[in-house]
């Protein structure tokens, strides 16, 4: 039986008339009942929703682009309008807990403001490649029906003395002037600490023009930055963030849930998922997804309906071998006595 927070996701959605989100909740409805050995019922539910879809007018599915950066800001950000929501990423509670305070903030940030206070807007995410960190952007912003704004690194930062701030200067213009969700991806380009043996002058101006623009920043804007190593990051950006998020490796439950959701319609009744759990330990999220993708396509070359354990297995051994070949394993926690997660 479905949770009690997807059945009134399934009520907001359809109220609020957003179909997206409606049918991402029901398809999660229908892997839970799949998990519970429900195998007819996760199939007519499917069917349900896969004959609604069909029937949906093309006009209702195309989204209507409300912003989109002109002049110089087209070389400095991307925007994209995702329907991505939180009920859609596998998370720990922790995590979960600190996300939907945050939406929940940013919907009454009016009510908070009467009161003189602030919602939370700047954050810090932490982790490794793969954990989710890009993801959290994109389902923030779907979650408030705004625009997302990945700020483009290789045109912000050039060799040209103070030209990098001047670049930086209009994407924080864009910030006060356009509400959206702004992410910075691989922020120790800019955030690195002040001192090290690599630092050139112009990265310590940027970081020090950041330092005082995101101090000023009072703008209804979410500022995202994201980065997978947090031990270089200077310590005075900390104090700037409200608050850091630190992602880990996705843990017995996560994965359990995350193998149950994304391969329902391809599950045997025989499928031991705790036994292939065990399998899965030090894979990221991402590696997790694309190893059950690969074994869908596996199954799909060989005219099979179902995918058997083995495989999945073999497709999880494969990430492995990739992941040490790359050395993902070199990933730095946060440094001890480093930043840590606002209650």
């Amino acid at each position: 039986m479905a949770s009690a927070e997807q059945i009134k996701a399934l009520f907001r959605s359809h109220i609020s008339g957003d179909d997206s989100h409606f049918y991402s909740v029901a398809m999660q409805v229908a892997a839970h009942e799949a998990k519970l050995g429900h195998g007819k019922l996760a199939e007519e539910l499917r069917d349900m929703l896969d004959a609604a879809k069909s029937h949906r007018p093309v006009a209702e599915t195309k989204l209507v682009q409300l912003s989109k950066p002109r002049g110089e800001l087209a070389n400095l950000l991307s925007v994209s309008y995702p329907e991505t929501r939180l009920v859609d990423m596998v998370l720990d509670d922790r995590t979960s807990t600190q996300l939907k305070r945050i939406v929940k903030e940013q919907r009454l940030f009016a009510k908070i403001r009467e009161h003189g206070l602030a919602p939370r807007r700047k954050l810090l995410l932490i982790g490794r490649p793969g954990s989710g960190k890009t993801m959290t952007a994109s389902a923030l912003a779907g979650e408030l029906g705004i625009p997302l704004f990945s700020v483009r690194l290789d045109s912000l930062i050039t060799k040209f003395m103070g030209e990098t701030a001047a670049k930086l200067r209009q994407v924080f213009d864009s910030i006060a002037d356009v509400r959206g969700v702004y992410f910075f991806d691989e922020f120790d380009a800019i955030g690195s600490q002040r001192g090290l043996s690599n630092d050139v002058g112009e990265i310590r101006r940027v970081l020090n023009s950041f330092l005082q623009m995101i101090e000023h920043d009072h703008s209804n804007s979410l500022i995202i930055a994201a980065t997978n190593h947090p031990e270089i990051l200077d310590y005075a950006l900390l104090r700037r963030f409200d608050d850091v998020l630190e992602y880990e490796l996705p843990g017995p439950e996560q994965t359990s849930l995350l193998f149950a959701q994304r391969l329902a319609p391809y599950l045997p009744k025989t499928f031991n998922l705790d036994r292939v759990v065990g399998e899965a330990r030090s894979l990221s999220y991402a590696e997790l997804c694309r190893a059950v993708d690969e074994s869908i396509k596996e199954a799909i070359l060989h005219d099979e309906q179902c995918i058997s354990e083995k495989m999945l297995v073999t497709m999880l051994h494969e990430r492995k071998d990739m992941s040490a070949r790359l050395n993902a394993s070199n990933y730095t926690s946060p440094v001890k006595n480093g930043p840590k997660t606002k209650r």
